[in-house]
């Protein structure tokens, strides 16, 4: 029996970015808090009665979330100056920048993270239906 019902799980984290042709301050190097919703659909609930335990979502899209993006940089891939900057980081043990296909705008984070996490999810019999992601408390971007 197909449901229509949905879950969502909100996952965070810490990344710096700019995006090269914008008109004003964000052309700059500059950090945010981000925050992401993943909404998550399947054709029957699972025996509890759910879409999928939250915690799984936690563990298997936030995990990717922790290792690509928490405390890194998203970075366009034609930002060679910023890609130059990030790879002597990395030479010195920081973290891996995150390169884009594009600019790292909200609307590109979450077109990114609706692929990944519909990957991740597929095995479990998981659709993702939305991702919303928060550049900033009062500024976000969904991607279906």
């Amino acid at each position: 029996m197909i449901v229509n019902t949905s879950c969502t799980r909100r996952l965070e984290w810490d990344a710096a970015h700019r995006v090269m042709r914008h008109e004003s301050k964000c052309a700059t190097l500059h950090g945010h808090r981000y925050a992401a919703e993943v909404t998550c659909e399947a054709d029957a609930l699972d025996k509890v009665g759910r879409v999928i335990d939250f915690g799984a979502v936690k563990e298997i899209v936030g995990s990717w979330i922790d290792r690509e993006w928490d405390h890194t940089t998203l970075v366009n891939y034609r930002d060679d100056a910023l890609i130059l900057f990030c790879a002597a980081e990395e030479a010195s043990g920081k973290r891996a920048a995150f390169i884009f296909d594009g600019e790292p705008t909200a609307e590109n984070i979450a077109k990114e993270l609706h692929r990944v996490a519909s990957a991740l999810l597929q095995p479990r019999g998981v659709r993702v239906t939305r991702v919303r992601v928060y550049e900033t408390p009062n500024c976000w971007a969904d991607h279906a």
